[in-house]
């Protein structure tokens, strides 16, 4: 399947209000690095989130002087600083939803968790402003399959957010061309299927906050770091074959490997970070302690927490639900004293986006 798939017809503007809600993922096999237009240089995998979600309202009107734009309000106040990013979104799309061009847009959205602070903000608010165009388009072209929808979806998200492909479906999607998954695209994202073992569909994952602030680095400039990295083939490779070891690992419920391949590539990820020219670090010391305290839990009470991290400084503490009472006393009485003001989220695997109801 090609980029052509998903180009629409266009259609009769009409009124229309979309409410959809999309979820943060976070990815436990780790992509850093693409060519345009936000192409992985490497497959990936993650776990959708439940709680930490983006909710967006879209106001859709027929354009009094038929052409296309938009106002942009995040947590309710206009927000003009985040419209050139909007503005490239959609210059990216438009010639896959040429009905767009009709309409002028009134676009609210909110979230459950820190922006900008390695949640993978911009994915769970791509993916959801990408389900309230195809809901629009939908109503335009009534016949559309679920599954095109999903595809889409994840297809027009990737082009804002590469990782806001992984944010439509879950509880566990893939991203990226890979032999292992034969039906692996780099063009939107799919649910790793019915082979997953039971145990990951209720994994839970507890955000510890080392930093709430916005990252010294964007992930976008990380990304275009890795164009001249001196270690960027050999990182692309390695992913590979940590997705090969972790989809074996998740289809038997190995979750002692498990451990071992998500927490490698964690530092993988940052590693790069590092050794990247100009290097940049996005952990904190807090970081590294809760990191050490984890390690020490896993050995001494044998339970099979591990932890991931995203682009940024929070700690994702994942561990299996039947050891969730014996996490959250150890997070509360060891771990709390590291995060920004003690505080943390406790969120776990979810089933993906889902379109909300007006209040």
């Amino acid at each position: 399947m090609d980029e052509n798939h998903f180009i629409a017809k266009k259609g009769t503007p009409i009124p229309f209000t979309a409410f959809w809600e999309a979820p943060s993922n976070i990815a436990l096999i780790k992509y850093w690095g693409k060519t345009a237009p936000q192409i992985p240089k490497n497959p990936s995998l993650s776990f959708t989130l439940s709680s930490s979600v983006s909710q967006t309202e879209v106001f859709f009107q027929p354009s009094k002087l038929g052409k296309f734009d938009f106002t942009f309000y995040f947590e309710g106040i206009p927000k003009p600083d985040f419209k050139p990013k909007l503005q490239t979104f959609f210059k990216r799309i438009e010639s896959y939803i040429p009905w767009i061009h009709g309409f002028e847009l009134i676009i609210k959205s909110k979230n459950t968790f820190p922006h900008s602070s390695g949640i993978a903000s911009s994915a769970s608010a791509m993916a959801a402003l990408a389900l309230c165009l195809m809901d629009m388009e939908t109503q335009l072209f009534p016949s559309m399959e679920t599954d095109f929808f999903h595809q889409k979806a994840s297809f027009l998200a990737r082009l804002g957010s590469g990782s806001a492909a992984r944010s439509i479906q879950g509880p566990v999607t893939v991203w990226g061309e890979n032999k292992i998954f034969s039906k692996a695209s780099n063009l939107y994202a799919l649910p790793f299927g019915e082979e997953l073992h039971p145990v990951f569909s209720t994994y839970q994952d507890a955000i510890l906050l080392v930093d709430k602030g916005t990252k010294a680095v964007s992930s976008s400039q990380g990304h275009d770091l890795m164009h001249q990295h001196p270690f960027a083939s050999q990182r692309f490779s390695q992913a590979v074959t940590n997705l090969e070891a972790l989809t074996s690992t998740m289809k038997a419920g190995d979750l002692d490997t498990f451990v071992d391949v998500v927490e490698l590539e964690a530092l993988s990820l940052h590693a790069m970070m590092l050794t990247s020219n100009p290097y940049f670090i996005l952990i904190k010391p807090n970081t590294l302690a809760i990191i050490e305290k984890i390690r020490e839990f896993r050995v001494s009470q044998k339970v099979p927490i591990c932890f991931t991290l995203d682009a940024g400084a929070n700690v994702h503490l994942l561990y299996p639900l039947e050891f969730k009472a014996q996490v959250n006393t150890f997070i509360e009485e060891e771990l709390a004293v590291f995060c920004e003001k003690g505080q943390y989220l406790l969120d776990q695997v979810g089933e993906g986006a889902k379109k909300c109801n007006f209040v």
